[in-house]
């Protein structure tokens, strides 16, 4: 289940910063002053984009293959399982007031639930995605050390 979105940062001598940008996200930009910055930034304007199309009621696409010049974004999985929730919820047109009324939640809990800076549990997430007819599989793969 890792989840790493591609995005290609570049130095621009004009603005004497490092600039961030994503192809599954082509509208979010982001920059940085240092190198060592550059992932952490690209991270977190990796969230602002999900957040930003999740507001809008779009799809989340799925990330890219990641090409040779460009860093992997991760993830984080608790923002996989609400993104992932978004998602089915669009695909079978499930509206958020039925959704709580099958959970025993109400408008808040359930937006909580969508909100991908709100710490949720994984368990609701899961139920959450059980009732649309959904299964979490994880996985946990070893990561290469520099």
């Amino acid at each position: 289940m890792p989840c790493h979105y591609p995005a290609h940062y570049v130095f621009d001598g004009e603005s004497d910063s490092w600039q961030i940008t994503f192809r599954d996200f082509p509208l979010q930009q982001a920059a940085c002053y240092k190198r060592d910055d550059v992932e952490l930034e690209a991270q977190e304007s990796l969230l602002t984009a999900i957040a930003i199309e999740m507001e809008e009621g779009r799809q989340i696409p799925p990330p890219s293959a990641q090409q040779a010049d460009e860093i992997a974004v991760h993830l984080p999985v608790l923002v996989q399982l609400k993104l992932e929730l978004h998602n089915r919820m669009l695909e079978t047109n499930t509206a958020k007031a039925r959704l709580a009324r099958q959970m025993g939640l109400n408008g808040a809990q359930i937006e909580r639930l969508l909100d991908i800076t709100y710490a949720s549990k994984v368990e609701v997430l899961e139920q959450a995605l059980f009732l649309l007819g959904y299964e979490v599989h994880i996985s946990v793969v070893a990561v290469r050390k520099p």
